[in-house]
């Protein structure tokens, strides 16, 4: 049976709700029943296989070298830790708006604004990565002109209500797994090869300013294949909508994350193998590089035709994600209160008339590259304050042992800060800048008596 989800996204709210959500102002429609563990981990497959696979590698294997493989798993390790904290808590608070929430009702207001505003920033950019992914795969010629004319379909796709369904993400799901096995099977066995790199081809990496490889490039890596990761949260927010939560969730994010993972290594593989280190940091569409080594026209088509569809779907759900969130946080006065405003579609539409806006500005500013680390680092930093609101978790709401959280703060943290500094950088300010701005227009809210809602 198709079941709709609404407003699907990572962490900015559980997207089934069986009551109204007052502080979201939302109300999602009625449950026609209850999600399985399969159907769990097929939206978890659908959010996590996006963008980043078809991007990521190039930059991260220009950090890590022949380590890429060392970093992908490390990047699984804390997608896992940041799942199990979110999970519990999404169990104990299935309807306190994700991240944003969480750190709410778990630490202070002023955890809970970071939390925010770190999830907006990522999203925005995650939505900027994932336009000039399908730009670089869909219109190399024109990648910027491309990425912009797709925030802008999507956007108004968003404010109509277009929302992914159980059965969409089952599709999606097995599509991209279906193009990822052909370009791994191309990598390993085909033809082509690292020594096929034309001269004429660009000698120039993706990303500029990387550390060179290393025991910090791995982590510097992780950070980057980090953003690939991210989706695994699509499941965690599930708390309310899945048979038996506590059993459900903890299976259908082993299982999930186990998949993605053993998938991303195997792309990884295939990767260093077909093209090599050298060529491989330097191609903006590493895939059909690859597929085009085996000299089979048709399969660069196909691996074109997966990227667009998975960048597409990847841009909805961030684009969403920043909506849902910004339209929580314009409710408690923390952003303006002109946000909001709730569409004739139930959709928060100025809110995410502004993320798509935002989402244009990154993304001509700023290359996928660019744009996929600036992202990673601020969910990085989301996340970090998300383990920390689980720990603050009594024993007896937890699922998963507390030293998950421990780990996992102190990874987003160490992989935040070993991203390339002028990410890191841009990140901070926007991060501190944001803050400030929740910060005054929240007390400016309280000085005139206003009340959330």
């Amino acid at each position: 049976m198709t079941r709709p989800l609404r407003n699907a996204n990572d962490t900015g709210g559980p997207p089934f709700q069986a009551a109204p959500d007052a502080r979201l102002g939302v109300v999602p429609p009625p449950l026609s029943g209850r999600l399985g563990t399969a159907d769990a981990v097929a939206l978890g497959l659908a959010a996590m296989l996006g963008a980043g696979v078809f991007a990521v590698f190039s930059p991260a294997a220009a950090a890590a070298g022949p380590w890429l493989p060392a970093a992908v798993v490390l990047a699984g390790v804390v997608a896992l830790c940041n799942a199990a904290s979110t999970a519990d808590l999404a169990v104990a608070h299935p309807a306190s708006g994700g991240g944003y929430g969480y750190a709410r009702e778990r630490l202070s207001p002023a955890a809970g604004r970071l939390a925010g505003v770190a999830f907006l920033v990522g999203k925005i950019a995650s939505a900027a990565a994932a336009a000039g992914v399908f730009g670089s795969y869909v219109l190399p010629a024109h990648p910027v002109v491309t990425a912009t004319v797709v925030i802008v379909v999507v956007t108004a796709l968003n404010i109509a209500g277009v929302r992914q369904t159980v059965r969409s993400a089952w599709l999606l799901a097995g599509g991209t797994l279906a193009v990822l096995l052909v370009v791994v099977v191309v990598g390993l066995f085909g033809p082509g090869g690292a020594n096929s790199w034309s001269a004429s081809a660009s000698t120039e990496p993706v990303m500029a300013n990387e550390p060179m490889p290393g025991a910090l490039g791995v982590f510097t890596a992780a950070g980057l294949v980090f953003f690939a990761f991210a989706g695994y949260a699509r499941i965690a927010t599930l708390g309310r909508d899945v048979r038996d939560p506590a059993r459900t969730l903890r299976r259908a994010v082993m299982i999930a994350l186990g998949i993605t993972l053993v998938v991303y290594l195997a792309v990884a593989g295939a990767l260093l193998v077909g093209l090599g280190t050298d060529r491989l940091v330097t191609e903006r569409s590493p895939l059909v590089a690859l597929v085009d080594t085996g000299q089979a026209p048709a399969l660069g088509v196909l691996v074109r035709v997966g990227a667009a569809v998975a960048a597409g779907s990847a841009l909805l759900s961030a684009l969403a994600g920043a909506g849902r969130t910004g339209l929580a946080m314009a409710r408690r006065h923390e952003l303006p209160h002109v946000l909001a405003a709730i569409g004739p579609k139930g959709t928060p539409w100025r809110a995410d008339l502004v993320g798509g806006v935002l989402a244009i500005v990154v993304a001509v500013l700023a290359g996928p590259a660019a744009a996929i680390a600036l992202s990673a680092c601020s969910v990085l930093v989301h996340y970090a304050v998300v383990n920390l609101a689980a720990l603050r978790l009594p024993t007896v709401l937890r699922r998963w042992p507390a030293w998950t959280s421990v780990l996992g703060l102190l990874l987003c943290i160490g992989l935040a800060v070993l991203l390339p500094l002028a990410s890191v950088l841009v990140t901070a300010i926007a991060l501190v800048a944001g803050w400030l701005l929740c910060t005054l227009l929240g007390r400016w809210a309280a000085a005139r008596g206003a009340t959330p809602g």
